[in-house]
């Protein structure tokens, strides 16, 4: 039996990756036990019977207590969450590591916040040893997981994945700029909305489109400042996954101003729906796309620079660098 271990993967990026992975394994004849987040409970998780669903409270100490009393239950062990089992298991182990502020944090980030993720890394660097191969969706996060946690490359996999949305029927509006994003402090949503404020006093042009939910308050409040200020700002909260394709397909660009990034999902998102990028000038954007425009996302100016460069009418179409390699992950799960 194989066993997927998620649990502490509820929201973002991680959790629609989460979602397309138990999809496809559901569609093989493979035998699962599926550890999820206890935050997910109240989803319905469309699973064949003889499969296995448990959700656990996330934390050190309840995963310890799982793995010990299941220690000789799995043939093969995928942790997604970054983190290895809390033992030594006599199983193949892999982990899928996403989680790049584990090992490379914005300056622009708090004491606080700062203290916790070194905190993190120190966990991480403690069961490192709990697995046998790490599988990462970038070349760029295999150099630094290399080298921020000293993990020898060659049992780093480089196995990138996502699930293709896309919608055809909806006609692009020119001049809309879109982030699909939560709105965590790196996602960098403060400067991207100053900058499209500035560039919109100097253009009159373009239209903003966000996916901000309320539970982001401080930044929530703030974007409704904005637009009673008058600015061309759409928020949609969040956003179903089943309509991400209709609001990608309707955007002419998507601009993506994160400080940090393991993947970029929204960037190979949106060029399946033909959107244009304008990127952070930053290692992750060029791993997965060549992007149409790019700026420093530290400096407000550049985001205004490629903004307006943006009305101009020779930019070039973005390209993905990224194919769906779902089909070589499930091969590794024995």
């Amino acid at each position: 039996m194989i066993l997927i271990d998620a649990v502490y993967i509820n929201d973002s990026g991680g959790k629609i990756l989460l979602d397309y992975l138990i999809k496809e394994l559901e569609n093989t004849d493979k035998k699962v036990y599926y550890l999820l987040d206890e935050r997910l409970s109240h989803i319905t998780f469309n699973i064949k019977s003889s499969n296995t669903i448990t959700f656990l409270k996330s934390g050190l100490k309840n995963r310890s207590v799982f793995y010990k009393k299941n220690k000789d239950a799995f043939s093969t062990v995928l942790c997604f969450a970054n983190l290895p089992p809390n033992i030594k298991l006599s199983c193949k182990v892999y982990v899928y590591f996403h989680q790049k502020l584990f090992l490379e944090t914005p300056t622009s980030y708090n004491v606080k916040t700062k203290a916790l993720l070194w905190l993190k890394r120190k966990v991480l660097i403690h069961f490192k040893n709990n697995t046998d191969e790490w599988i990462v969706q970038s070349d760029t996060m295999a150099k630094l997981l290399s080298k921020k946690i000293g993990i020898d490359f060659k049992k780093i996999f480089i196995i990138p994945f996502y699930e293709v949305i896309k919608e055809k029927t909806i006609k692009k509006e020119k001049s809309t700029y879109l982030y699909v994003s939560n709105g965590h402090e790196h996602k960098n949503h403060l400067k991207l909305i100053d900058a499209f404020c500035k560039f919109y006093d100097i253009h009159k042009a373009g239209k903003l489109i966000l996916t901000i939910d309320k539970q982001f308050e401080t930044l929530y409040n703030f974007i409704e400042l904005k637009k009673q200020k008058g600015f061309p700002i759409i928020n949609h909260g969040n956003v179903k996954r089943d309509d991400l394709g209709k609001i990608y397909s309707a955007a002419e660009y998507l601009v993506y101003p994160s400080l940090s990034e393991s993947f970029g999902l929204g960037l190979l998102e949106a060029i399946d729906n033909n959107c244009k990028i304008i990127g952070a000038d930053l290692p992750y954007t060029y791993a997965v796309c060549n992007p149409s425009l790019v700026f420093d996302p530290n400096e407000v100016d550049s985001i205004v620079s490629s903004l307006s460069l943006s009305l101009e009418n020779n930019v070039k179409d973005s390209s993905s660098k990224v194919n769906n390699n779902i089909n070589k992950l499930i091969e590794l799960l024995q």
